[in-house]
């Protein structure tokens, strides 16, 4: 035996300590992140509701592991788990030399709610910010599907969820004398909780009544990780893209779709199917909805909604979201944009016109759709939406301080220019899809022409970007000559239905070298109609004219995009710098937007899907769309099914007078029932909503299908509170 080999041995045997030893356990770094979706963070400890779904993931990476708790087994180093109760997991880790560290992950897990939480005690399930304005609404049914039940309240509680002490206690106010509301059927009262402002997790406990709200955070950053998969929803929208198990989690991992042969890459002209000559690469982009095709105007429209919202909070965009793209230099949300900019890149020819739609098959998941892609020809208001979008990209990405984006930037620049004279050259080339008179049917499925009206609009719109991306006087003197002709200033009407066109107006009053007396009369315009009280901005809210403190004049087709837009006409104010109120009513008036979105609504429910790991005690199980269609096992209901929907896409919405089923129904088929379902059909217009995503002949698209649209304008107001 040698010396040195003695010597060790002898070591062992009086327990020598481990600097003395060669073979040391080596230092583990717990990771986790929610849901297999948001970035991975440093943790070994969360508080979550029960049915979260959570993946462990602790490094280094080499070595072996063995698991035991909360549902982990087995030696993957990588554990998906989802969690019902109070928990610890535990990592075993064994290094080279056979030392074993031991690595504790402790979930504390809220009870599944209970029957009555949110029942008629409503408020944001997120949370709210300490300083901000914080009122519980508390409903009693008089009008509608739940007109028999009975809630009158008493002296409430906020209760710390986690402790159980009680930090305040007051009485609730009656809404409007307590005249029942005919846009809610409800009576109301308000609960002001303001003055809690301590970080922490609460609830809205009324114990003579046994009922309580939903759990919510207080604190500084509250909405980050719902803003986080809000944007995540583009990624699962996006056509001929990888979604791996890392980036898209476990339940959502598809392979990249529509790219097989006859398909994107290999698009034919819808209008001459049979001649190959006609082929063109139009892969990627994004599904536009529930639905899996892809529109020139409208995804225009999209980047230019998400580029406002870089370009309004810029410190909230972080290059972490858990994307292919994350952590390439750029933050992720422009990565997400320059998917949808190098898809209408495809989308335009040599002339400067732009191709109008691409037209897909379907199947659940994408990647299994094997139908040929075809194409909509070349017309005046694509090619004028996608100019926008690229001068709008163009001044966005050529700020940026990277050499191959500011070349980008200025080919971008190039084809905005190129689409601009080709449109002004054309001014009326129309081109109907999915219309039969056309011979286009069964190519695409909204339409996506607009009239002479729109044509107009467009072309100012594109101008203003273009002026906005270049300062040359030719642009500048478009908008000047028709601004006019915008709702805003030719028929002194604002609301969140045209909120795109004021929006762009304000944004072209905010440019140097915008004329100074038309930016004057654009700001001044906008305060004073914004200001009526006749109409749905401050007048709405000066009047308290919506229990739920989100007015809107109309619940119709997608509400709740326009929800996000009208939250969106306060928050610009702020700004532009044109308030007419203080700082604090105009973040207050903007953020009830937000909070009738995340379940201060008379169903209590946080209108995104599948948001129970993100602190939603109820969110929207179901959803109209092709990927998470009705009957999937695996995707059908967040609910009932393996995994349900994507988590953090908007639902349409209450719909008061755009949803029927098949008006041969009954009759037609077993599937309609003896009846219309109760909601939405007969109901108030903010209860004309139902968590379902039945096809034909239930129809239930005008309610609960997604829109990217709607997304967008709720990824826009979102952003302005988050750090």
């Amino acid at each position: 035996m040698s010396i040195r080999t003695g010597v060790l041995l002898s070591l062992a045997a009086l327990g020598a300590p481990a600097w003395a030893q060669t073979c040391q356990p080596s230092a583990v770094t717990p990771y986790l992140n929610i849901n297999g979706t948001s970035p991975w963070a440093v943790r070994a400890s969360a508080s979550l509701n029960a049915g979260s779904r959570v993946v462990l993931g602790p490094q280094p990476l080499q070595g072996s592991w063995s698991w035991s708790g909360c549902g982990t087994s087995g030696s993957s180093r990588e554990q998906a788990i989802k969690l019902s109760a109070s928990c610890t997991a535990t990592a075993t880790y064994t290094n080279s030399c056979g030392a074993k560290t031991v690595q504790n992950y402790t979930f504390t897990v809220a009870p599944a709610p209970a029957a009555n939480v949110a029942k008629y005690i409503m408020v944001d399930q997120f949370g709210y910010q300490p300083n901000r304005k914080k009122i519980a609404v508390l409903r009693l049914p008089k009008v509608g599907y739940d007109s028999n039940e009975f809630y009158w309240p008493q002296q409430l509680q906020v209760v710390n969820s986690l402790n159980g002490s009680v930090v305040y206690t007051f009485w609730p106010r009656d809404w409007n004398e307590l005249k029942t509301d005919p846009s809610s059927g409800d009576q109301v009262w308000w609960f002001d909780f303001s003055q809690v402002t301590t970080p922490g997790t609460y609830e809205i406990v009324d114990p003579a009544a046994n009922q309580r709200s939903a759990r919510f955070e207080i604190g500084d950053n509250v909405y980050r990780d719902v803003l986080i998969q809000a944007v995540r929803s583009f990624y699962y929208q996006r056509a001929g893209q990888t979604k791996s198990a890392g980036n898209a989690g476990a339940g959502w991992a598809d392979a990249a779709s529509h790219l097989k042969a006859g398909q994107d890459t290999q698009a034919r002209r819808f209008l001459d199917k049979n001649n190959a000559n006609t082929a063109r690469d139009l892969r990627g982009g994004w599904y536009d909805a529930g639905d899996l095709n892809k529109y020139s105007s409208w995804a225009a429209g999209y980047v230019q909604d998400l580029l406002d919202a870089y370009s309004q909070n810029p410190t909230v965009w972080t290059d972490d979201f858990n994307i292919p793209e994350s952590r390439n230099g750029i933050p992720d949300l422009l990565d997400e944009v320059k998917w949808g900019l190098d898809w209408l890149v495809r989308m335009q020819n040599s002339n400067g016109s732009v191709l109008s739609i691409v037209g897909v098959s379907h199947a659940s998941p994408p990647s299994a759709a094997t139908g040929p892609s075809y194409y909509g020809d070349a017309s005046t208001s694509a090619t004028l939406a996608v100019a926008a979008a690229y001068a709008h990209g163009a001044k966005v990405f050529g700020g940026l301080n990277n050499t191959a984006m500011k070349n980008y930037a200025a080919d971008l620049l190039t084809r905005a220019r190129n689409a601009w004279n080709w449109a002004a050259a054309n001014p009326n080339v129309v081109f109907r899809n999915n219309d039969e008179a056309s011979g286009t049917q069964g190519l695409g499925a909204g339409q996506q022409e607009t009239d002479d009206a729109g044509r107009k609009q467009l072309r100012l719109f594109a101008a203003i970007k273009l002026f906005a991306a270049t300062g040359e006087a030719t642009y500048r003197d478009y908008v000047d000559a028709h601004y006019t002709e915008e709702p805003l200033m030719g028929s002194w009407y604002i609301s969140p239905f045209n909120a795109g066109s004021a929006s762009n107006l304000l944004y072209y009053a905010s440019l140097p070298g915008a004329t100074a007396s038309i930016a004057s009369a654009i700001r001044t315009r906008y305060v004073e109609q914004w200001a009526r009280p006749d109409y749905g901005g401050w007048g709405a809210v000066d009047a308290q004219r919506d229990p739920y403190r989100a007015y809107l004049s109309d619940y119709t087709w997608g509400s709740n995009g326009a929800k996000g837009l009208a939250g969106t006409l306060f928050a610009n104010e702020s700004y532009y710098g044109i308030n007419s109120r203080s700082a604090d009513e105009v973040a207050d008036a903007a953020s009830d937007y937000l909070h009738y979105l995340h379940g201060v609504n008379p169903f209590g429910k946080v209108y995104l899907t599948n948001m129970v790991s993100f602190g939603a005690e109820k969110s929207v199980n179901q959803i109209f769309h092709t990927w998470f269609t009705d009957g999937s096992a695996q995707w059908d209901s967040a609910a009932t099914s393996t995994y349900g929907p994507a988590p953090g896409i908007l639902v349409g919405g209450p719909n008061y007078n755009q949803w029927n089923w098949d008006d041969r129904c009954p009759g037609i088929s077993a599937a309609c029932g003896t009846s219309r379902p109760t909601p939405p059909w007969g109901q108030p217009p903010q209860k004309s909503y139902l968590d379902f995503n039945d096809g034909w002949p239930l129809n239930s698209w005008p309610i609960s299908e997604n829109s990217n649209g709607y997304q967008t304008a709720y990824i826009r107001l979102l952003a302005r509170f988050v750090k």
